[in-house]
C-alpha cells in the first residue's frame, strides 16, 4: 500500500467514530430519519439514480454510510469501499439499525480485486470530496469503468475545482494556483469542527487537487461517455460554484 494511502488512513481513523456520533448522532437516531425518508437522505443524488430497486451500487469512499443506507432502503444492493475502520464501524451499525445490509469492503480503493468486482456493478457512485485522495486520476477512472457492467453509470460528485482558488464552501482549506499540480498536505474534512488545540493533533492528509479539465479528460480517457456535467452553488453563497456532479456511462 502506497505511503500516501497509509497517511490518509491514519487521518480518517483519528477520532472518526466519535466524530460521527457527535455529528450524526447515535446510529439508531440517524437510521430512524433515513428510514422515514430515504429519498431525503440521498438529497440531489436521487435524480441521478432514478429507480434504485435492484441496482448493484459501488459506493466509493462511502465513509459512514449516510448515502449507502438510503440507497439500500430504496432497494439497491450496495457495496461500500473505504479505508477507515471507524467509518466502517459506524456505517455497519447504521445499516443494522435501519434494517438493511451493506457489503463494506475495507481497504485501498486502488487495490479493489478486479477478478471479484470487475463488471459487477450497475452504478459507481462517489460524493463529498473524494477525488483529491487519489494521486493518479487516470488510473482511478480506469478502475471505476472496470467495475461497471457494459452500459453502467458513474455518478461522480465532488467539490468544484473553483475551491482551489477560493474557499467557497468554507472548508478552511488552503487556496492555491488553479493549475498547480502539486501533491500537498491538508487537514482531513472534519478537523475544522474541533477546538484549535485538538485540531492541531490531527494527522494530515496527502491530497492532489484537480482542475475541471483534468477530471473530465480522465473520465473521457478511461472510455466513459459523458452524459451530464452539473455545477452546484456553494452552500452559503449561491453566487459561487461549490460542487459539481458528472454522470457518465461505460
Amino acid at each position: 500500500m502506497a505511503d500516501h494511502v497509509q497517511q490518509n488512513r491514519a487521518a480518517w481513523e483519528y477520532d472518526a467514530y466519535a466524530f460521527w456520533l457527535r455529528h450524526n448522532g447515535e446510529p439508531q437516531e440517524l437510521a430512524a430519519k433515513l428510514v422515514a425518508d430515504p429519498m431525503r437522505g440521498l438529497k440531489r443524488y436521487a435524480g441521478y439514480f432514478g429507480e434504485c430497486r435492484g441496482l448493484k451500487v459501488a459506493n466509493i469512499c462511502g465513509s459512514c454510510g449516510k448515502k449507502a443506507v438510503p440507497l439500500a432502503l430504496l432497494g439497491a444492493e450496495v457495496t461500500v469501499f473505504d479505508l477507515s475502520r471507524d467509518n466502517r464501524r459506524y456505517a455497519l451499525e447504521l445499516a443494522d439499525a435501519a434494517g438493511v445490509q451493506l457489503d463494506y469492503q475495507l481497504g485501498d480503493v486502488m487495490e479493489i480485486d478486479p477478478a471479484r468486482f470487475g463488471g459487477a456493478f450497475d452504478v459507481v457512485f462517489m460524493e463529498g470530496g473524494v477525488l483529491h485522495y487519489f494521486h493518479d486520476l487516470d488510473a482511478f477512472m480506469a478502475l471505476m469503468r472496470r467495475l461497471l457492467r457494459p452500459g453502467g453509470r458513474m455518478i461522480c460528485s465532488d467539490f468544484h475545482p473553483f475551491t482551489k482558488v477560493l474557499d467557497s464552501l468554507g472548508l478552511q482549506t488552503q487556496t492555491m494556483d488553479y493549475f498547480d499540480a502539486s501533491v500537498v498536505e491538508g487537514e482531513m474534512a472534519h478537523a475544522r469542527f474541533y477546538p484549535e488545540e485538538e485540531r492541531a493533533k490531527f494527522p494530515r492528509c496527502s491530497l492532489r487537487r484537480y482542475t475541471m479539465g483534468e477530471i473530465v479528460n480522465a473520465i473521457i480517457g478511461a472510455g466513459f461517455t459523458l452524459r451530464r456535467l452539473d455545477e452546484h452553488p456553494a452552500w452559503e453563497n449561491p453566487a459561487l460554484p461549490g460542487e459539481f456532479t458528472i454522470l457518465a456511462e461505460s
